[in-house]
Parts: structure tokens; sequence; C-alpha cells
């Protein structure tokens, strides 16, 4: 099996990866969708690991609902659907929602091409990309900190599988891991609760089956 696997992998690295399965850039390198493989060996096709679970929408649906209605969208504009974030060269991180300041995204940068000014705040609802080199916890440290290197106050990791909530602030010593059953401040005030809404909406996330 372990031999089996090896050369799968070789001749997942030999192959020419298409652009459509690399998920963002980091450090000038490709970070793939998860799931890539299985596409390279035709066990998948590409619309099968493009969308978002259930549980990642739900939850995104959520936070929407609330900047919806408690952003002041005279000062801030909330940029969902895994926004892209031009860095550097080969460095395009990107996001599930990203909630920027007007004075600093302002209209001559909206353009067809990826934002090239921080957010306020950027907001991940779980891991979807391939991060077999990195690990987990080496993906969330590495790409916090070049989002907040590149200007962002605050950014929010919130991880289903594990119902933890991460908040890194800029100049912050250490990040604060929280139960996502626990409140959660996005930016001037504006409050959510993960596990307090769905357990509202009569969803179980232990009850999910993936």
């Amino acid at each position: 099996m372990v031999a089996a696997n090896v050369l799968e992998n070789k001749k997942t690295k030999k192959r020419a990866i298409p652009e459509s399965l690399v998920y963002e850039y980091l450090d000038g390198k490709p970070i793939y969708r998860k799931g890539y493989k299985d596409v390279l060996n035709k066990k998948k096709k590409l619309e099968e690991i493009m969308g978002t679970s259930g549980l990642q929408s739900y939850i995104l649906w959520y936070l929407l609902q609330v900047l919806a209605t408690k952003l002041d969208t005279k000062k801030y504009v909330a940029l969902p659907n895994e926004i892209g974030t031009h860095i550097a060269h080969k460095e395009n991180p990107a996001s599930d929602i990203g909630i920027f300041e007007k004075s600093v995204l302002t209209p001559n940068r909206v353009t067809t091409k990826y934002v090239d000014v921080p957010a306020k705040v950027f907001i991940e609802v779980d891991i979807r990309a391939a991060v077999e080199d990195l690990g987990e916890t080496g993906y969330i440290n590495l790409k916090t900190r070049k989002l907040l290197d590149f200007g962002a106050e605050k950014v929010i990791w919130i991880l289903s599988e594990i119902q933890q909530v991460i908040v890194a602030e800029k100049g912050a010593k250490n990040w604060l891991w929280m139960n996502w059953n626990e409140s959660v401040e996005l930016l001037d005030g504006i409050q959510i609760n993960i596990g307090a809404y769905l357990k509202e909406e009569g969803i179980d996330p232990k009850a999910i089956s993936e």
C-alpha cells in the first residue's frame, strides 16, 4: 500500500497540473484545491471539489446575514466568494470573506483583477486547500501571517471539524483559540456565535456525516 501511494504521488508530481486546480499562491508556490489528486487520477470531476459543503455554506450564510444587517455600509464592504488578494508576485491568498474599509478599497481599486489592498478583517471557514506538505497548523500559520503582514488587522478561522474559532490580531503576541459556542467580535462590536446559531437552526454538526 505504501509503495502504491509513493508511486501515485510521483505520477502526480510529474503530471502537468492545470491552473483550475490551484486554490491560491503562497510563498511563490501554488496551493492546490483539496481533492486535486482525485481529479488528476480521474476519480472525481473538477466541479466535485470546487464547492463548499452544506455546513460550510450555512456558516457563511450566517456570517453574511450578520454583516448585511449590522455592518456600517458607509464605512465598510464585505466581499465573499473566495476573494483573491494580490500581495506580491505569486502571493495571492484566497479568503471566504474580506471586510474592507471603503477608504482603503476605493472605487478605482475595484477591477477585474484580484484586490491589491488588505481587508480590515479576513474570515476563513475551514481549510479547502491541499496542505499535506505544510500540515493544517503550518498552513493556517503561514497564511494568517501573510495577511497580517500585508496590513489586515484581524484574521478569523472557523474550523467546523473541531468546532473551534481562531482569532489572530495584528500585533498580538498570542492568537486566541475559542470554542465556537463562545461569542466572537468581528469588528466594531459586531458579534457572532457559530454554535448558538447552528443550535437555533436545529443543526447538530456531530450528527452530520461527511
